[in-house]
């Protein structure tokens, strides 16, 4: 059972890593398995724990830390680890078999230079890696890998810090000391013997001191709430920020985009053909982090009791942000491209951006191409923020703006266009950014079971006064400002506000951007209302808000009914915690 325990506490860390889990069937198996393991290895010593290593447990650990994701799918693998070990004597390496026997004493391990790792980099050879003065073999889990063996087998006879400092996820002690346990030596002369790397975020811009920071490698920062009822247009420079990966150095003068793919001529057109050759379109489009509010809902438990965690970015209200953008609309270079608007070859329109990880993997989304065409989807190719070039934090020289729909499918540094019968099966469109029911967990989860978001829901939040505020029984009032947006275009018809927890409501003032209209309302609507406090009250008062959109959408009470593993859509009632003295 110990096993079992380490391997769900793997499941958990590799969701908070930001790894891809596995499928619900493959860690079922996998669990079956060890289950089965370990009821036979406490059968055959009395219940008595075997002394030395447990190879299992070591495995597991290594593969998990060594390749930087948790995805250990199907009992195949627990068994092949099993029977490995059980064949030390006739491994070929019997160096690094020897070594296992001794994972906890890095001294008395052996010494490997970094020429003798290097010849580590095939599964006949073994595949090691390095990380600091370590050396570690982890040959058993390169096929295991859910995003293939390509990304592990670029470190192969070298060091992981490269790929770590990537993902800064990484970069924690308990990460480190499950790595230490699948050691198999020490690298000759240290740190200083690997190979030079260098830092992947070296030439990130500059950013404002006022964003609330919430990673740095990537960057990712929300505007602050004061700025958000501010103005209706967020200044870019406190627009919020959500980057997955590092930022891309691109030559505005040497840039273009690619258009391709089914029922299109190819076409590559740089910023100035494109405003040379198609008509300037501007639109008012807010854009909200899919996690926004997250904080929220990581703070309620899990419904059920099933202990399941939230994993992700601690986003408080301000992973969103309204922005006037200046492009072209993405239709009209489609239909210069010479797509047509009813070919059947054509259902999804994958947008691809120049921000890569470590293999050369880009971030890629993609939208219906309903949504692509539509007269009124106002879908552009955006070179313009708030009438000036876009900042490169925001996606210049060119980014893709998808009005209404979650940020993940406005792709920045879009590189290529590409026009397909089949939606975009990269990771953010296929195994992140998809909301479940709240009895799925991390063990049960199936990312194939649910649609990629695209529309988001009705969404509101309090902006003024902060959390914790200390209001003035003297005032004998309470003004409660914020914001308000809903999907698909669907404009604010009312915001309520409640001084006492969502007992009684009154309608909000609203102010909305002057071209904004309904069913094309992109932006969010501010809303502003001053509520009478109790006579004489002192003491913890909640305020709360609730958003109707024009179909008559409004936000559920409390995040029970839409908790999801991931912390998405939260659009419950925002509650904001005041003290009145």
């Amino acid at each position: 059972m110990a096993v079992r325990s380490h391997l769900q506490t793997l499941l958990a860390t590799g969701h908070r890593w930001g790894c891809t889990p596995a499928p619900c069937s493959s860690w079922t198996r996998c669990l079956s398995s060890i289950n089965s393991s370990t009821q036979a290895t406490s059968t055959s010593t009395g219940g008595q724990q075997p002394d030395g290593p447990q190879p299992l447990k070591w495995g597991l650990y290594a593969a998990a830390a060594a390749a930087g994701a948790v995805a250990l799918s199907g009992s195949a693998f627990a068994d092949a680890r099993v029977k490995e070990l059980q064949a030390t004597a006739a491994a070929s390496k019997p160096v690094a078999q020897a070594a296992l026997q001794q994972p906890n004493s890095s001294d008395a391990l052996p010494v490997f230079t970094a020429e003798e790792v290097a010849q580590h980099r095939t599964p006949k050879e073994r595949v090691w890696v390095t990380y600091k003065d370590g050396v570690y073999d982890v040959t058993d889990f390169v096929a295991q890998h859910p995003g293939g063996a390509a990304k592990i087998m670029l470190a192969a006879g070298g060091s992981v810090e490269p790929f770590w400092g990537l993902y800064q996820q990484h970069m924690k002690q308990e990460v480190r000391d499950i790595l230490e346990q699948y050691r198999v030596g020490t690298l000759e002369g240290g740190a200083a013997a690997a190979a030079p790397t260098e830092d992947p975020y070296r030439n990130e811009p500059r950013r404002h001191p006022a964003l609330i920071v919430l990673s740095d490698k990537p960057f990712n920062g929300e505007t602050p709430v004061e700025m958000l009822v501010a103005s209706p247009v967020t200044p870019s420079d406190m627009f919020f920020v959500r980057h997955h990966l590092p930022v891309p150095v691109i030559d505005a003068e040497k840039f273009s985009v690619t258009v391709e793919g089914a029922g299109m001529r190819s076409l590559q057109l740089s910023v100035q053909q494109l405003q040379q050759h198609f008509k300037k379109a501007q639109v008012a489009a807010t854009v909200q982090c899919t996690g926004n509010r997250r904080n929220q809902m990581k703070a309620a438990p899990a419904p059920g009791g099933s202990g399941a965690q939230i994993k992700g970015l601690d986003w408080d209200v301000g992973a969103i942000s309204t922005a006037e953008w200046g492009g072209v609309l993405l239709r009209d270079v489609l239909l210069e491209a010479g797509l047509q608007p009813n070919d059947p070859s054509v259902q999804h329109i994958h947008f691809v951006g120049l921000d890569t990880d470590m293999t050369g993997t880009p971030y890629a989304a993609s939208i219906p191409i309903d949504k692509a065409l539509s007269d009124a989807g106002d879908v552009l190719l955006a070179w313009e923020m708030n009438g000036q070039p876009i900042p490169r934090d925001h996606g210049g020289p060119l980014r893709v703006i998808v009005p209404g729909t979650t940020g993940a499918r406005s792709v920045k540094w879009v590189g290529r266009i590409v026009a397909s019968a089949d939606e975009c099966q990269g990771h953010w469109q296929q195994k992140d950014y998809k909301a479940f029911s709240p009895g799925t967990d991390w063990e049960s989860l199936d990312w194939s079971a649910a649609p990629a978001i695209q529309e988001m829901p009705v969404v509101s939040a309090i902006c003024e006064p902060a959390e914790g505020a200390s209001l003035s029984t003297y005032d004998g009032e309470v003004t409660v400002k914020g914001y308000a947006w809903s999907g698909g275009g669907r404009d604010i018809i009312r915001v309520d506000v409640s001084a006492d927890g969502g007992k009684t409501w009154a309608p909000a003032a609203l102010t909305k951007l002057p071209h904004s209209k309904p069913s094309r309302a992109w932006a969010w609507t501010l809303y502003e209302a001053t509520l009478p406090l109790p006579d004489g009250f002192k003491g913890q008062l909640q305020l709360a808000c609730k958003a109707t959109d024009q179909s008559y959408n409004t936000q559920p009470e409390d995040v029970s009914s839409i908790w999801n593993i991931r912390g998405l859509v939260n659009n419950a009632w925002h509650k904001v915690n005041v003290s009145v003295e």
